[in-house]
């Protein structure tokens, strides 16, 4: 991708599109007998499984997570970013305006990059390659588009190619590359090496079928970068004429998707598909800033990278660039494109669950989940539906955090005013749901709730961030209130108040209950919606209560 200027330098420079990825960890332990007490909530020991012995990756999601139990001690934490903050930054690109780059400025960028601003070309050329596969991840899924064919040219965004083609390796798929023309200077021939080394295959021109799609899911144009002048040259011009083809024929949903690194090859930089005969890309990967002839790109996913831009180059070339969610570094140029929500689905790839691999007691079995769900770093994991119910049969659901969990039952806190606690006075029945996402996998729990002890809610309480005691009295959850001003105001109050680092009361209004299980299920999502369901259910055996396991049909 980089430019006239790294020629001028001796060097390629890039520039970036790249989303931070998932820890993709596939924690399936051998079967073990039941321990005789349960363990704690806490990760389990880190582990390092092969790269195509994971999970899928998550559908446009970035993850972090709390852990569930909060002993005493500080609780559980990895950085993160937050709903609140995807949400915004999210509704921020959509409608950012956005400068659009012509060659000339470009190369400058790239100059100013790679001398006095300090980069290295292998530095950049790495992130470029980071960000446009992650920019793959993020429409393109590993269940759906696992062979990715990389079609590298001789420069700079050939070699944004070949790291991208690393990454997608280490992300679960499956890449080939085609490099008909290898650039013999240590940096692309390291790069050769790494993907060698991965056994990647590297397909010659005349190996590739007419038709790629036949054996490929995905196409990867980084033949050509914006410093590139003339006509493409053999092979290359019949390459471009065969991503051609897969543009424009056959039906646009179920067409082999192109995606394009910073710009389709053939076109020109700034006045884009002259002829209007050019590959037409399902997906444009723009690096730094979009050039100019991304105007022209009518594609559905345009892609945006390049966080590392410091303020000297925003200041001096006036760069209105959108905003990036969270710890991402890549986002979407515009709109998502509108989906038709009865074709949403997901065929999920997971290993079987069977009555021989789960645990006798369903508690141990869910603290083996759970730990697997923590040590893959999903976003708080401890996040669990309640549904309660009253006594007119009405039931209702919310999200609540799970704060510990042994033999008796699992335990959360809340305003003894909400209206869940309201229900669970009329109806103590009620159920919870843990729905891990990423790992294909849900709990469910039913069972009768009691509160807990006055003892154990003091305890967690003071347990807790003081701003977090402060809200807990400012809140009577569930109740109406002017504005959002009238709990600033009182929780300002309260500040002030407790500003001396004196001891906080707990409010009686506020506590713990604890959900006593009498049934639990553990799903597996499966290929072709043949999910794995097993049911513990508890039944009377020789005057005592045993836990039984049994498989109901998906």
């Amino acid at each position: 991708m980089l430019t006239a200027a790294s020629k001028i330098l001796n060097k390629s420079a890039l520039a970036t599109t790249t989303r931070a990825m998932p820890l993709f960890l596939s924690t399936f332990p051998s079967p073990t007998a039941a321990a005789p007490t349960v363990p704690p909530l806490r990760p389990p020991p880190s582990q390092n499984p092969g790269p195509h012995l994971r999970l899928p990756p998550p559908p446009r999601r970035a993850l972090s997570f709390i852990a569930a139990a909060e002993p005493a001690g500080a609780p559980f934490r990895t950085p993160g970013r937050t709903m609140e903050s995807l949400a915004t930054s999210a509704a921020a690109a959509a409608s950012a305006k956005v400068t659009y780059l012509s060659q000339r400025d470009a190369a400058e960028i790239d100059k100013q990059l790679m001398g006095p601003l300090g980069f290295s070309v292998d530095q950049l050329m790495e992130l470029a390659g980071l960000s446009v596969a992650a920019a793959v991840v993020e429409v393109y899924k590993l269940s759906e588009h696992t062979r990715v064919l990389i079609i590298c040219g001789p420069g700079n965004n050939g070699g944004d190619g070949l790291v991208a083609a690393r990454h997608l390796y280490h992300f679960g798929y499956k890449p080939s590359v085609c490099y008909p023309k290898r650039t013999a200077k240590p940096l692309y021939s390291g790069l050769v090496t790494q993907l060698e080394a991965l056994a990647i295959p590297f397909l010659p021109v005349e190996d590739l079928p007419q038709d790629l799609s036949g054996q490929f899911d995905i196409v990867i144009d980084a033949m050509f970068g914006f410093s590139f002048h003339g006509t493409p040259r053999p092979p290359f011009d019949d390459l471009i004429q065969r991503l051609l083809l897969l543009s424009v024929i056959g039906d646009s949903v179920k067409r082999l998707p192109i995606v394009s690194v910073d710009i389709p090859s053939g076109w020109h930089v700034e006045e884009g598909d002259i002829n209007g005969g050019g590959i037409k890309p399902d997906m444009l990967v723009s690096l730094t800033a979009p050039k100019l002839c991304a105007k022209k790109f009518n594609g559905p996913h345009h892609f945006l990278g390049g966080r590392f831009v410091p303020p000297p180059i925003l200041r001096k070339y006036g760069l209105e660039l959108p905003p990036y969610p969270g710890t991402s570094m890549c986002v979407r140029v515009g709109k998502a494109p509108s989906v038709d929500i009865s074709s949403l689905r997901e065929n999920y790839i997971s290993p079987e669950l069977t009555e021989n691999q789960v645990m006798p007691c369903p508690f141990n079995q869910f603290h083996r989940w759970f730990n697997e769900a923590v040590t893959a770093g999903l976003r708080e994991p401890n996040a669990m539906a309640l549904t309660t119910v009253n006594k007119a049969g009405k039931p209702s659901s919310r999200m609540v955090l799970l704060k510990g969990v042994d033999k008796h039952g699992f335990v959360w806190y809340t305003n003894y005013g909400s209206q869940k606690a309201h229900d669970l006075s009329e109806n103590s029945n009620a159920a919870l749901l843990f729905y891990w996402n990423e790992m294909n996998r849900q709990v469910r729990v039913e069972g009768s709730v009691q509160k807990v002890s006055l003892e154990e809610s003091e305890k967690y309480f003071h347990s807790r961030p003081r701003g977090s005691q402060l809200g807990a009295i400012v809140s009577k959850q569930s109740t109406v209130i002017a504005g959002r001003d009238i709990l600033q105001q009182a929780y300002k109050e309260l500040e002030q108040k407790y500003s001396d680092g004196s001891f906080i009361p707990k409010p009686d209004y506020w506590g713990g209950y604890r959900l006593t299980p009498n049934l639990f299920e553990f799903w597996q999502g499966q290929q072709s919606r043949l999910h794995d369901r097993l049911q513990y259910k508890q039944r009377e055996v020789d005057g005592g209560t045993v836990w039984h396991i049994e498989r109901l049909s998906p």
